[in-house]
């Protein structure tokens, strides 16, 4: 077996900074997550059944060493008592099941949440590079090169446009749908290499690690989506969640998810209080030229400066479209893109649209309320039309 998960540093910063927060405030929760692929894949998932639960064997058997939880001491936001917790941390196999039903592929990691919240990266970059290596590997990573030389390329020529207020600044998100972990880094290398001035860091913890870049995250839908069934009245979780993420960070970290029961729920949230608290927004789903006009505008409102926040995309995105929210945005605040699928597999190939999401915690269901309908995540429908009508959220989404 050739082992896709050799570090468990080789997932996204954002599963660590949650992780961090859910110990120390509720590491009591139990939870409970799902794969779920979105688009048809190229061939039936369950085929990767038997080399799915190899990897999982091998990923069960890993430990931090000990030059990784040094790296993770050094940084400022991690606490030493949850450094000391990794240090002894070691996923269990029971706690994590893959099966097959039909040409599906099933994935479930159910037991204590500081437990089974770390599987999900590694889940999916595993799937992922299973799924390619079946594929023309020359030629995919032939059309890969050529694609990443015509980005740069792309990125060169926008270095002649008038300068704006704010500067260009984009980050690598693309552990989760990765072609490769070889493939990743050679594109993080190539990047940092090539364009200096524009790429600013990975949200790979290893990959930061290895090439000193700064390493790019703060929280995911699933840190919000758990506050739902922690006990509080329902309305109270989003600024229930926020609260805890001031007083875990003290200033650090602070880009704040919007879309999980969207936007315009998350404003009324966003006073005045969080709104001079928090660096800045993400953006991951729905319109993100109406998404950031929304944010303008509350900012506006709120009397708070916008050229002191920032907003950070995260959705889907290409060059392309990085520059073009760039060009309508950075005159008026500061800007960020995280980019994912299109750096870290844009090979030719159609990628997995894959997923592995919080369904339930403490025995209660949780749901993702997401501007863009397709990404709306729930198994209850019940629970799911009381959020809706908890903050007013059209059915439409």
């Amino acid at each position: 077996m050739q082992a896709i998960i050799q570090s468990l540093l080789d997932t996204d910063l954002y599963k660590f900074t949650m992780w961090q927060t859910m110990l120390h405030r509720h590491p009591q929760t139990q939870a409970e997550y799902s794969f779920v692929c979105r688009n048809q894949p190229g061939y039936p998932l369950a085929e990767l059944l038997p080399e799915v639960n190899e990897q999982l064997d091998h990923l069960c058997s890993l430990r931090f060493e000990p030059e990784e939880l040094r790296y993770l001491r050094g940084l400022r936001f991690i606490k030493s008592d949850f450094a000391d917790f990794l240090r002894i941390f070691q996923f269990q196999r029971e706690f994590i099941s893959a099966r097959a039903d039909g040409q599906s592929l099933v994935i479930q990691a159910t037991g204590p949440q500081v437990h089974v919240m770390a599987f999900e990266i590694f889940v999916l970059s595993i799937v992922n590079e299973l799924y390619f290596r079946r594929f023309d590997q020359p030629a995919a990573l032939a059309q890969g090169r050529q694609r990443l030389r015509d980005k740069i390329a792309l990125l060169r020529d926008f270095g002649t446009e008038p300068a704006l207020r704010h500067p260009f600044e984009f980050f690598d998100f693309g552990v989760r749908r990765r072609f490769s972990r070889d493939w990743q880094t050679e594109v993080v290398r190539t990047l940092q290499r090539e364009l200096p001035d524009y790429f600013k860091g990975t949200s790979n913890v290893l990959l930061a690690k290895t090439l000193d870049l700064v390493p790019i995250g703060t929280m995911a839908h699933e840190y919000l989506q758990t506050y739902q069934a922690l006990g509080m009245t329902l309305r109270d979780f989003q600024r229930a969640a926020l609260e805890d993420w001031v007083q875990e960070y003290r200033g650090d970290l602070g880009v704040a998810l919007t879309d999980v029961v969207g936007m315009d729920a998350f404003l009324a949230d966003f006073d005045l209080y969080f709104a001079k608290l928090f660096d800045g927004l993400r953006h991951d789903s729905g319109d993100p030229f109406v998404w950031g006009e929304k944010a303008l505008a509350h900012y506006a409102r709120l009397r708070v400066d916008a050229h002191n926040k920032r907003l950070v995309f995260s959705d889907g995105l290409d060059v392309h479209a990085a520059l073009g929210l760039y060009r309508a945005f950075a005159n008026r605040t500061q800007t960020g893109f995280g980019i994912g699928t299109n750096l870290s597999n844009d090979m030719g190939l159609t990628p997995l649209n894959i997923v592995m999401k919080l369904t339930g915690c403490n025995g209660r269901p949780v749901a993702k309320l997401s501007d863009s309908p397709g990404k709306t995540l729930c198994d209850n429908p019940t629970f799911l039309a009381y959020l809706r009508q908890v903050f007013n959220v059209p059915s439409t989404l």
